[in-house]
């Protein structure tokens, strides 16, 4: 069993690699490497765990469940305060129940998950009531895999246009790749999500500067169609878990 110290170093020299991979990747593609952001997907490890996360530089990250969400987001309070150079953002990255939205969202998370009018407008009614906006991404299903959540492409036009919200931002897309997806197919899929959301901004003036789009297997593809958020979390913890 490796003690805190070594988890800690081997943490920080998996997430300058990544970094390192990221960079590379965006340069690669033409872009400023800047323009990308890494959100460490914590889910995988315990709340001392993802503190190292966040000691190592990294400053988003993604749960799957609120209930973590919140537990680690109280955990690791101290540790965000003792550094106040440095702002933490969650990002809730799974399925969404509306039960969980009023603890969850006292933590200003990104929620990247929305597929359904249902959902949108409960986010929108809870972060009223807190006197907040929240910040969300549509979920796309651009693999059409049936099994995959998510909204169609025509889904995503029509749920933009709901009328009457005033607590919620939809600020992207979120998307990922079909199950077992070849490179070559991923790629395709990423570039189709971002010519959506160049359609929807050209058509409708939406702003929509957010694209989540690829993980530790595909990110490199996804930053090439122009994610500018890729979620990885097994390459983070590499030796770890």
């Amino acid at each position: 069993m490796p003690q805190p110290h070594e988890t800690a170093q081997r943490i920080r020299r998996n997430w300058m690699a990544v970094n390192d991979e990221v960079r590379h990747a965006a340069e690669a593609a033409g872009r400023d490497p800047g323009s990308v952001r890494v959100i460490g997907v914590s889910k995988y490890v315990d709340a001392a765990t993802t503190e190292m996360l966040f000691d190592a530089g990294c400053s988003d990250l993604g749960e799957s469940r609120p209930q973590v969400l919140w537990q680690k987001a109280e955990a690791i309070a101290p540790a965000v305060s003792a550094d106040p150079q440095r702002n933490l953002r969650w990002h809730m990255i799974g399925h969404v129940q509306t039960n969980k939205l009023r603890r969850m969202l006292r933590f200003d998370p990104l929620i990247h998950s929305v597929d359904s009018e249902r959902l949108l407008r409960a986010i929108d009614q809870e972060a009223s009531r807190q006197q907040r906006v929240a910040e969300v991404l549509l979920e796309v299903n651009i693999s059409g895999d049936e099994s995959k959540t998510g909204l169609s492409p025509e889904a995503v036009g029509q749920l933009l246009k709901i009328p009457g919200l005033t607590s919620v931002r939809v600020v992207g897309l979120m998307a990922m790749a079909g199950w077992g997806t070849e490179s070559a197919e991923a790629a395709n899929q990423f570039r189709s999500v971002a010519e959506l959301r160049d359609r929807l901004v050209e058509s409708g003036g939406y702003e929509l500067p957010e694209l989540s789009m690829g993980m530790s297997g595909d990110f490199r593809e996804a930053i090439a169609a122009g994610a500018t958020m890729v979620r990885i979390g097994s390459a983070l913890f590499e030796g770890v878990i």
